[in-house]
Formats: C-alpha cells, structure tokens, sequence
C-alpha cells in the first residue's frame, strides 16, 4: 500500500475525530452520526496498516484511551458507543476484533 493512501487514511481519521470531539460541545443530543464516521475512517485505516509494525502518531493518540475519554466527557454514553469505541482499541492495537457476531468459533 502507498504511504500517500495511508496517510490521506490517518488525515480522514484525524478529521472525523476533530468533528466528533466538535459535535460532544453539544450537550443536548450525542453525536452518533459524526462517531459512526469516525468509527468508519478508524477501520479503514486499520485495514491499511494491518501488516505495518508503526502506525501513525496522532491515530494512536486519539484512539488509546478512547473508551475511558468517552465515558469522562459525558454523564450518558450510548452503551452501543462504548462498546464500538472499545473494538476500535483492539482492532488497531491488537489486530484483531473481538466481536464474533456470525464469526463465533466452533461450539459456542
């Protein structure tokens, strides 16, 4: 994969996240729309560096810690949000997605 692709890939997930941070200002609904373009951009960017041994910087800056920033900044977080925000985190630290929904291994 070319390193212009990749980082275009971390500069969309930098953006989404710059967006979805701007939404949280708005106290009276969640921004699930603005999250869910986050969600997207981290998982494409995560498909692209899947082989890489480095990843960008600032990706690992605002996905480390995402689901304990989420649950500090508001008083009500969307369950389905946290447990999004937490896939995110193994996905593009350990490699892997720890939701086996339609994927689950033999005899469970």
């Amino acid at each position: 994969m070319s390193r212009s692709a990749k980082q275009q890939a971390a500069e969309s997930v930098l953006q989404s996240y710059a967006d979805f941070t701007e939404g949280l200002g708005d106290k009276r609904k969640y921004p699930l729309t603005e999250f869910k373009a986050f969600v997207a951009a981290v998982r494409r960017y995560a498909e692209l560096t899947r082989n890489d041994t480095v990843i960008h910087k600032k990706v690992v800056g605002v996905v480390h810690g995402l689901t304990e920033y989420l649950t500090v900044e508001r008083k009500r977080v969307p369950d389905s949000v946290l447990a999004e925000a937490d896939r995110l985190e193994c996905l593009v630290f350990a490699g892997y997605d720890p939701y086996f929904e339609g994927d689950e291994p033999p005899g469970l």
